[in-house]
């Protein structure tokens, strides 16, 4: 079976919330070379992965990973009727 590829935010997550890669790996456990692998969508994590990385940042598992190419998320605020308050 072919392996799917997923696209994900996390590069872009990251750096919002001013996360080295180190940092973010030491955080969910992993070396800090699978974030730069995950960045690059060389590396699918694990369903295991994908939640913990969920989790650091509080966003939904959906939000972050896709099958799909992603948007950027200000596109994806505007397109879904995301108003500030």
């Amino acid at each position: 079976m072919k392996r799917r590829k997923i696209y994900n935010r996390i590069a872009v997550l990251r750096r919002d919330q001013k996360l080295s890669r180190k940092e973010m790996a030491e955080k969910i456990g992993v070396n800090y070379q699978t974030i730069g692998y995950l960045e690059r969508e060389e590396y699918n994590p694990s369903l295991d992965l994908a939640f913990r990385i969920s989790e650091l940042f509080g966003l939904p598992v959906d939000f972050i990973f896709s099958t799909e190419p992603m948007e950027s998320i200000s596109k994806s605020i505007l397109s879904s009727g995301g108003k500030s308050a």
